[in-house]
């Protein structure tokens, strides 16, 4: 199992910055890719951003030029840089795990961080 830890989350100032940080523990070493997935109230849980063990990057088109995903596979830790915070970006922001268990791909997730973006 691999078991998430969210931290980061907050109120902001349009215009703001927020940085979220997620530490996986346990069957690490299975880990393929990590990222962060957001999720208003009454809108799908949607991705914002992944990253590979390689190292390649996935952004959502919205958060393109704002946002900065990062991994440190020896630490286990993924972090999402957010700047030029807008409303919009106001949700609950998941931290997201894919590894590989009995020879299948799963998913872990955290409990989630609540950003929170004012006018």
């Amino acid at each position: 199992q691999v078991h998430l830890v969210e931290s980061g989350g907050g109120l902001v100032q349009v215009g703001g910055s927020l940085r979220l940080s997620c530490t996986a523990s346990g069957s690490t070493g299975n880990v393929i890719s990590m990222g962060w997935y957001r999720q208003a109230p009454g809108k799908q849980r949607e991705l914002v951003a992944t990253v590979t063990n390689a190292g390649d990057t996935n952004y959502a088109d919205s958060v393109k030029g704002r946002f900065t995903i990062s991994r440190d596979n020896a630490k286990n830790t993924v972090n999402l840089q957010m700047n030029s915070l807008k409303p919009e970006d106001s949700a609950l922001y998941y931290c997201n795990a894919q590894y590989i268990r009995f020879g299948w791909q799963q998913d872990s997730w955290g409990q989630g961080t609540r950003v929170t973006v004012s006018s």
